[in-house]
């Protein structure tokens, strides 16, 4: 039966199984869902859809155009959010194929919508089917992963979410591509390229649903044991997902990851456009497009090494780095802008981006951390309502603050100081909420029997015997 080729008990590794398998099905599914940070590629074609060389009348405005992404970004955190029980109960090769056939689907009624000419159809198309799409997309690999890797979370997170930063190197260049080869006189081929890409990720994301396989209960790799790392504020207990949001715990890792996107995806959005106002007449267009290209390389880079290097350091000493060394490069940003040094300013900025992709990738295993692994997939869905928050934040106070100063005679080339500033006491926050983080009280602990009877996750140990290979 279908049901049973998408149950728990079917995707379970039988004895022999490599987890090192895990990490390349999580890979194909966020190099995909990563596309999201690529979208603004289509931006201006959509402009001119029907005036082709520049747009007409009836052509759709950029102000208009950018709800697209913007709507997706919600329906991601929303997705995730409401979703997360779900994907704990019903495991992650349903919750990616789901995810695949949204997020393809988004596609094909996208590329209705451009043909129709109908806004809303986009809308509806990649910023709500897509967005839902990206949420599922985002969080099913992750709990699974981490309770592959027990012993190297961060590790672990950091591969899969790395490639949600990665995408974007992919799926630009590729839409531009696409867009050449179907272009005409009469057409920029914005609906075909639509149609390809749509049916490339949801073949993408299909490849790495079927492959998925999670551990058996209580398995454990090879000579480790939980208790070599316990000195790290590592649990070993878990939390139900419910009750997690009963915990200051959750609320103040909510403020963490908010202050830490709220302060990078802001400026990350402007990168191109600061650039070249601090330092006018001396960056070009191409020049300002090469370092939006080299930050998302650091922020791709950041999520692997950061996430990595916090197994070691620990959760909280590493949240602690991107606050406290964060804070102090972004108000160092405006003296490099002031003494026109380009290499300090790409250098300051080229490790604030590393440590915003860090803040992602950590985040799963710091959850695993505090509220055990067993429903780390849900809880972490529901957290990532602070990146549907600091989405909208971000922008808006980078743009409404740089409006404000132009009105106020400031010059361009100083106009983002005060953002700058704002933003290294939004980390200084964040250090603040990240400082009082304790271990979550044993009474929010769930016993041994209580899992079966809260939702009857797993079949019998006695059906599951055996442990995976390392």
């Amino acid at each position: 039966m279908a049901t049973d080729f998408f149950s728990k008990a079917h995707i379970t590794a039988r004895p022999g199984f490599s987890r090192w398998l895990v990490p390349p099905a999580a890979l194909a599914v966020h190099l995909c869902i990563g596309q999201a940070y690529a979208f603004s590629v289509f931006n201006d074609p959509l402009t001119r859809l029907i005036g082709i060389s520049e747009p007409a009348a009836d052509d759709w405005k950029l102000t208009s155009i950018g709800w697209i992404f913007s709507l997706a970004i919600v329906f991601l955190g929303l997705s995730a959010a409401f979703a997360g029980k779900w994907l704990e109960k019903v495991g992650p090769r349903l919750t990616m194929f789901v995810a695949a056939c949204c997020f393809g689907s988004g596609f094909w009624l996208s590329a209705l919508g451009v043909y129709w000419h109908s806004l809303w159809l986009v809308y509806l198309g990649y910023g709500v089917l897509g967005g839902i799409g990206l949420g599922l997309g985002y969080v099913s690999p992750v709990s699974t992963l981490i309770k592959w890797f027990p012993d190297r979370r961060g590790m672990a997170t950091g591969m899969a979410i790395m490639g949600f930063g990665g995408g974007a190197m992919i799926g630009a260049p590729l839409a531009v591509a696409l867009m050449d080869y179907f272009k005409t006189a009469q057409s920029l081929g914005v609906m075909e390229t639509l149609l390809v890409m749509g049916g490339v990720y949801f073949i993408s994301m299909m490849i790495g649903a079927l492959t998925i396989r999670i551990p058996p209960p209580d398995w454990q790799p090879i000579g480790w044991r939980p208790a070599e790392v316990s000195q790290k504020m590592i649990s070993t207990a878990h939390v139900h997902i419910d009750q997690a949001l009963k915990t200051p715990q959750f609320y103040l890792l909510w403020l963490v990851l908010c202050c830490n996107v709220t302060a990078g995806i802001g400026v990350l959005g402007q990168a191109s456009v600061m650039i070249q106002e601090m330092f006018k007449g001396s960056v070009t267009p191409a020049a300002a497009a090469g370092f939006v290209g080299l930050l998302s390389l650091f922020n791709m880079g950041g999520r692997f090494l950061w996430s990595s290097a916090s197994d070691y350091l620990g959760r909280k000493n590493t949240y602690s780095i991107f606050f406290a060394v964060g804070a102090l490069l972004y108000a160092l940003v405006p003296s490099a802008g002031m003494a026109g040094d380009k290499l300090w300013f790409v250098l300051l900025y080229a490790l604030i981006m590393s440590m915003y992709g860090g803040g992602f990738s950590t985040i799963p295993a710091y959850l695993a951390d505090i509220f055990g692994t067993r429903y780390v997939g849900g809880i972490h869905g529901r957290l990532l309502t602070a990146w549907a928050t600091a989405g909208v934040l971000g922008p808006v106070l980078v743009n409404y603050l740089r409006e404000y100063q132009l009105a106020q005679g400031v010059a361009k080339a100083d106009a983002y100081n005060m953002t700058l500033y704002i933003m290294a006491v939004i980390l200084l926050l964040g250090l603040s909420c990240n400082a009082l983080v304790t271990a979550v009280h044993e009474k929010h602990h769930l016993k041994h029997n209580d899992f079966d009877e809260l939702d009857g996750i797993y079949p019998a140990r006695s059906e599951q015997a055996g442990a995976a290979h390392d």
